[in-house]
């Protein structure tokens, strides 16, 4: 019986060895490229004050330091201006949400 079992495993190894793998011969099906998905959905920006102090790891602190470096920006960017009266402001810009 063990005989039996092993000619049977020699055969089935012997027979799955001696396959042949070709490519096929002849005019092949064209290879459609895939579609190109579709955009992501941009999200707003959000600036303002209270994100500009917090991100990147910056000091909120140095915002209101007179002598901080650039980096942190300048009170212009932090101001609402009334478009009604050149260079008159109308407050400081907490969140501002740009579409």
């Amino acid at each position: 019986m063990k005989i039996f079992i092993i000619a049977i495993l020699a055969a089935l190894v012997t027979a799955a060895s001696a396959q042949e793998f070709r490519a096929p011969i002849g005019p092949q099906k064209p290879v459609r490229a895939m579609a190109t998905p579709p955009p992501l959905l941009k999200r707003p920006e959000v600036t303002g004050v209270v994100p500009r102090g917090f991100s990147d790891g910056r000091n909120p602190l140095q915002m209101l330091n007179p002598w901080a470096p650039a980096r942190y920006g300048n009170w212009v960017e932090s101001t609402s201006f009334d478009p009604n009266v050149p260079g008159k402001w109308n407050g400081i810009k907490l969140f501002e949400i740009i579409f």
